[in-house]
């Protein structure tokens, strides 16, 4: 391998996955990729092509061959530090062996918060839509196969950017910038097709937005998601950061 460091970021949807690939988009060493598995992801779920906004456009733009996402992962090297915002649901059924070669991150978030966020978009997603079962079985792959990992709680990032990106820097051997903790308020070249579907906030955004509870009633019928989700998101937290 050469001496490029790989950083996959494996997120849930509505976890401030987009504000940390602008913040890793602010390095000069950096290059970032947005979900470059999507389109694979849509052409082997043809149940999910029905509800994600845009999936025509995204299997019509984007490379479908997961296994040629997986090389093009392996093999890019425009710059030092490539970060590649994921998503765990993405993954299906591929080979999840290329991960002994990236530094992998996984990006939770409470989901009493999320899931509320998520169903303005997609309207009663299941436990596979939101990530978290699936996050817990990766780190059971990790910690099955000895990859080393972390986890980044979005609750705490919003709390305290610095410190939080300065942690994953430390664990990504990088060395930690200030200017991912600012950006111009606009869209990016990198961003999806997607983008005008899930991005809104954060193109009006020139930095991570401060935390603030929600204050809007849990709604009824995300009750029983909730606590199905809830168990796994308490086994996430014992490994964040």
């Amino acid at each position: 391998m050469d001496n490029i460091k790989r950083i996959c970021l494996w997120s849930g949807p509505r976890n401030i996955s987009t504000a940390l690939m602008y913040a890793f988009a602010q390095r000069k060493d950096t290059k970032v990729f947005d979900e470059p598995l999507y389109a694979y992801y849509l052409k082997n779920n043809f149940d999910a092509q029905a509800y994600h906004p845009g999936a025509k456009v995204i299997l019509e733009t984007m490379q479908n061959n997961g296994n040629k996402v997986i090389e093009m992962m392996l093999t890019e090297n425009e710059k030092p530090v490539l970060f590649f915002k994921q998503m765990t649901h993405h993954l299906l059924g591929l080979n999840r062996h290329f991960m002994t070669q990236m530094t992998n991150v996984i990006l939770t978030r409470d989901p009493q918060e999320m899931l509320p966020s998520f169903d303005k978009v997609i309207k009663n997603p299941t436990i596979d839509d939101v990530g978290y079962k699936l996050h817990v079985d990766l780190i059971d792959y990790f910690l099955e196969y000895k990859i080393p990992f972390t986890v980044l709680d979005s609750k705490k990032v919003l709390l305290n950017p610095e410190a939080e990106l300065t942690k994953l820097c430390e664990f990504a051997n990088i060395p930690f910038s200030k200017n991912m903790l600012k950006w111009s308020p606009q869209k990016r070249v990198e961003d999806g097709v997607w983008a005008k579907y899930w991005y809104t906030n954060v193109h009006r955004s020139s930095g991570f937005i401060a935390y603030k509870p929600k204050e809007d009633k849990f709604p009824k019928h995300l009750i029983h998601l909730l606590n199905e989700c809830l168990p796994y998101y308490n086994k996430l937290k014992t490994h964040t950061i």
